[in-house]
């Protein structure tokens, strides 16, 4: 089955991907604590960039027209296992009600960007 690229509104980056596909129904994304205009990755601690992943996550999700409740899965990737309980306070705000996405938090060596933090990829179906 074919796939097309969703325009999300956030700044593309300068490498050969992309912030969200689809693929009937289905849609994949990924995303990153950038400004979604400049494409600087934002400063401070987990829990401001956790936020700002987030909404990016959610303008991906509405560019290809579901919102956050359509999404099946996450998946999260952190450089750091302390971050995850200011990760998780800030996941609540988003997904405060089920049913729940399957969710994975992977904490790993280190993330491309420097400065960041956190990635989320996420997988949504839509009505």
């Amino acid at each position: 089955m074919p796939f097309n690229s969703i325009p999300t509104g956030i700044a593309p980056s300068s490498a050969p991907i992309a912030d969200a596909n689809r693929a009937g129904n289905h849609v994949w994304m990924v995303a990153i604590a950038e400004d979604p205009e400049t494409g600087a990755i934002v400063d401070g601690g987990i829990e401001v960039q956790t936020r700002r992943t987030l909404r990016n996550l959610d303008m991906a999700v509405r560019a290809a027209g579901g919102t956050l409740g359509d999404i099946v899965n996450i998946q999260i990737f952190l450089i750091d296992s302390a971050d995850a309980k200011g990760m998780n306070a800030v996941y609540r705000e988003f997904f405060a009600a089920a049913p729940y996405p399957v969710r994975a938090t992977v904490v790993v060596k280190e993330l491309l960007a420097a400065g960041l933090r956190i990635e989320i990829t996420a997988t949504a179906v839509l009505g």
